[in-house]
């Protein structure tokens, strides 16, 4: 028998940013063309060339869990929960009893409990192994983010973790819209986690002469497309969505934001860092094809742009490729990297909650901070101030270390 594949909506959003904490408030601050980047707080960075990042303000994990739960888990599981309750919340689902095995979740990060081991290994070696807690591996793996939403609120159905670096968000969202589609679960909360603004994290980045280091300038730091980028700021938080299976979602009277409708994952297979183009434009090509679009029915890409010079100019050169002349005629590029910096593991949830969004205000975000576009960027990278525009279609690119690639497709619900 031919499986029937249903059809995946988003109903509800969950957003911790350095925008803001909230759904709306990270939105209003978005298409407003805020910038979340600033001196960074976390650790004294300054002997550090780069000394900036896009770090999640006033954060308080008591008005999401209780001192004990905040107490076992790492800041990046933290924010995975905090960003859930809102999305659960957003959508108008229970958070006081079990959502049921119809209910799954596949929550990533890129890196983990970064600040837990870092401090865990500094307690072992001055303290001995005696001192170190028994919550430290729960509170460094990448799958307890998903474990301690499934925990906490009762999600019995598919749960894991995928973690392929900067493409880890669209990986969870993708793969959360297959199990949907195949009729292995009703409803998924999906998206990913990150908090690695560490004295360790930002030393590998900066190592590997990935960061911006416009330190007199933080709020100008991040600027994709833009001539004068120097690298991409580093940032923090969480993304949820919750996905539902269009049906279930009508049942019950969900609102409803918009249709997750394509997904496709490639690799690059060329180098861990450096983007071929081939891999990205493969899975554009692949995910339009997954959703039966064609490339002058797409009216928006939310960008993967992180504002590295090599970065950005291979994203716009495939993104040409595939759109073709449309890409010039009708397609707005942006990077809401621009506002929040890279959030890593986190970075594809919250692009698709703004994608999402997008669609259901009609509303494009911009890519703010450019005032010198690139020419080899040569696409309408939506520049410094939002759009009013009633789009029908978005793709939301994300591209990892390693050469991963995952692209997703929505369109508005009709």
């Amino acid at each position: 028998m031919q499986r029937v594949e249903r059809r995946v909506v988003v109903t509800g959003i969950g957003l911790v940013t350095p925008l803001a904490i909230g759904t709306k408030e990270s939105w209003q601050a978005a298409i407003a063309g805020k910038s979340g980047v600033g001196p960074i707080t976390r650790f004294d960075a300054k002997e550090l060339p780069s000394r900036i990042a896009g770090e999640v303000k006033n954060f308080d994990p008591a008005q999401f869990m209780d001192k004990k739960e905040a107490r076992r888990n790492d800041l990046f599981i933290q924010f995975g929960l905090a960003a859930t309750d809102l999305a659960l919340k957003d959508a108008g689902l229970p958070t006081d009893k079990p959502l049921g095995e119809r209910s799954g979740v596949i929550v990533g990060s890129g890196m983990g409990g970064l600040a837990t081991l870092e401090e865990t290994h500094l307690t072992a070696v001055q303290k001995g192994h005696r001192r170190v807690s028994p919550f430290f591996i729960p509170s460094i793996i990448v799958n307890l983010a998903g474990g301690q939403i499934s925990i906490r609120y009762g999600a019995a159905g598919v749960n894991y973790a995928p973690v392929s670096a900067c493409a880890t968000g669209n990986h969870a969202l993708g793969e959360s819209m297959r199990h949907l589609q195949h009729g292995d679960v009703d409803l998924m909360i999906s998206g990913g986690a990150e908090a690695t603004i560490t004295l360790l994290g930002i030393s590998g980045f900066t190592s590997a002469r990935a960061l911006s280091e416009r330190n007199d300038d933080p709020e100008k730091a991040s600027r994709p497309f833009d001539k004068d980028r120097d690298g991409f700021v580093p940032g923090e938080g969480a993304g949820i969505l919750i996905l539902e299976e269009l049906e279930h979602a009508r049942r019950r009277g969900a609102r409803i934001y918009c249709e997750l409708t394509g997904y496709a994952a490639t690799a690059d297979a060329f180098h861990i860092t450096q983007p071929s183009g081939s891999g990205a434009e493969r899975a554009m090509q692949l995910c339009l094809r997954d959703a039966g679009l064609r490339p002058e029915e797409v009216q928006y890409v939310n960008a993967h742009g992180t504002s590295t010079p090599v970065g950005d100019t291979a994203e716009v050169r495939a993104i040409k490729r595939v759109f073709g002349d449309w890409a010039k005629k009708g397609l707005m590029v942006s990077s809401t990297k621009s506002m929040t910096g890279h959030l890593l593991g986190a970075a594809g949830g919250v692009e698709a909650a703004f994608s999402a969004l997008a669609l259901y205000h009609g509303i494009v975000p911009p890519t703010i901070n450019v005032d010198n576009q690139d020419p080899e960027c040569d696409v309408d990278v939506v520049p410094n101030h939002a759009r009013e525009v009633r789009i029908k279609t978005a793709l939301s690119n994300s591209f990892g270390f390693g050469g991963t690639n995952a692209v997703i497709a929505f369109q508005r619900f009709e």
